[in-house]
């Protein structure tokens, strides 16, 4: 059983050698902590649980007995209540830059034992895990997907696909087969007929199933929508039980705030009020490639606005790329409009061998004027942090029609900026949309510093949940799921709960 936290004054679960009600409210929480994502094991759930109806039904706990069970359901409840508020991993460890546990104010020895003194303890649970709306619809999906995994629809695999992929009008032996999984899915409408050739409302299935999870939705079964199609449900529940044990540490509660969920290349601007979610905006994203510069994850405050911003080429990318394509084309630097600036401030806009050794050296930096060919567009959204990342405007809107978005050099790319600018700056009225676009336009730097900070959060969650019941699932694209899988499983030394399949990446 687990350790007992400091003892406070008094039993807390037994009164005359017999369990409070309270107590067995308490071991049926930590035998449902699997409905938040948690393992009941961590807690001793079914050997507190046993110990508890024991002491209610035989014969009455000697005072050391019920102190020793008293103490062990104590700290089992404190450690299950600081899991379901604060997770159970250092996200620093696991490449996601908040604040850990121990960070954040949270006594779960007070909340246990005013819950338990004020008889509202199954409220004290409920109020432990977060409160922002998409955990709610995941704890939800949670439920549905187990579910699901136990139908007999998954025994069998689905038979292989003619000459590797499947159009719409061609015979296939696994249209039963894939009807129910559909319809087990909720892609189809219960009761759905499969039909003899893969047509009709089964194309219209695999075209929902494929929006929902990161593929082109044309209907064609190819290797990609096949190997999704054909991945453990027990893969999707642990899919959902990471991103819950994600919510829990990632800082979403506004009042008012912008997240960009990484592998969802998406942005939302939202407010909350009264307990309820506003969502202000929503807008396609580019991030950092999966490869070699993948967006880092954190919390910072947005504290102003560059219009016309200058882009200072990072070191980093003026050794790697910048200074050897100049020198295979020297053209090159008057095209982008770059110049030097030197250690003093100075720009110049002579391109020479010397400057560039200058920039390689450090003595000098490469930066790209205001204009139509400028990387950052015409705005950048500024959070001072330490990765230098920040959202930006670009001059290649076109990669915003690619499904993946995973281009960039690290920053986020906006597919909206006047809207973005209008939402971070609507508490200055003066800056209407008129004004920002001119802003924009005019070429020369203007920066507007904002009169409240605005959090800017990037998250990666890759199972969204809508209110609806629709369930999405995204690829891992930076393998974060998987490290977060491992670092739990290796935890505890008790078996592994099951790891995520890996599917095969392709485009249908």
């Amino acid at each position: 059983m687990p350790q007992a936290s400091p003892a406070p004054q008094g039993p807390l679960w037994f009164a005359q050698g017999r369990p409070i009600p309270e107590a067995r409210q308490a071991v049926d929480a930590l035998s449902n902590a699997a409905a938040d994502g948690l393992d009941p094991r961590d807690y001793d759930a079914e050997a507190l649980r046993q110990a508890v109806q024991q002491a209610a039904t035989g014969p009455v706990l000697a005072s050391d007995a019920a102190a020793r069970l008293d103490a062990a359901l104590t700290a089992a409840m404190e450690r299950m209540l600081a899991d379901l508020h604060g997770g159970r991993i250092n996200p620093r460890a696991v490449r996601a830059n908040f604040a850990p546990q121990e960070e954040r104010p949270y006594d779960a020895a007070t909340v246990l034992r005013e819950a338990v003194a004020q008889r509202r303890l199954p409220d004290a649970v409920r109020q432990a895990a977060p409160t922002f709306p998409l955990y709610g619809t995941l704890r939800e999906a949670l439920a549905r997907y187990r579910e699901i995994a136990a139908q007999p629809v998954w025994a069998q695999p689905l038979p292989a696909l003619p000459a590797g992929k499947l159009t719409p009008g061609q015979p296939w032996a696994g249209t039963a087969a894939l009807t129910a999984r559909l319809v087990a899915l909720g892609d189809l409408p219960a009761g759905t007929k499969p039909p003899a050739r893969y047509e009709g409302a089964l194309v219209n299935g695999v075209k929902a199933f494929q929006s929902r999870h990161g593929l082109e939705a044309d209907g064609v079964i190819g290797a990609g929508t096949l190997a999704q199609l054909s991945l453990p449900m027990a893969s999707r529940v642990r899919q959902i039980e990471l991103t819950m044990e994600r919510m829990r540490w990632t800082p979403l509660d506004g009042p008012r705030m912008i997240v960009v969920n990484v592998p969802e290349f998406m942005l939302r601007a939202y407010e909350i009020r009264d307990g309820k979610l506003d969502i202000k905006l929503e807008m396609k994203v580019i991030v950092g490639k999966a490869l070699d510069t993948r967006t880092p994850l954190f919390e910072e405050d947005m504290r102003y606005i560059e219009f016309s911003p200058y882009w200072n080429v990072p070191p980093s990318i003026a050794r790697r790329e910048t200074v050897p394509r100049l020198r295979r084309d020297p053209a090159y630097f008057n095209r982008q409009g770059f110049e030097f600036v030197s250690g003093d401030g100075k720009a110049v806009t002579t391109l020479s061998e010397d400057n560039l050794e200058a920039v390689l050296n450090g003595r000098m930096r490469i930066r790209q004027r205001p204009g139509p060919m400028n990387a950052l567009g015409d705005i950048k959204f500024v959070f001072p942090n330490n990765e230098n990342i920040y959202l930006h405007h670009t001059p290649t809107p076109q990669l915003f029609k690619r499904d993946r978005r995973d281009f960039s050099h690290g920053c986020i790319r906006v597919e909206s900026p006047v809207a973005l600018a209008q939402f971070v700056l609507q508490d200055m009225p003066d800056w209407n949309e008129a004004r920002i676009r001119e802003a924009m336009t005019r070429g020369k730097s203007n920066t507007v510093r904002l009169q409240q900070p605005l959090p800017v959060v990037l998250a990666y969650g890759t199972v969204i949940a809508r209110a609806d019941g629709r369930v999405s699932f995204l690829p891992d694209i930076y393998g974060h799921d998987k490290l977060l899988d491992k670092a739990l499983r290796q935890r505890t030394g008790r078996p592994s709960p099951p790891a995520i399949a890996r599917a095969p990446a392709a485009t249908q």
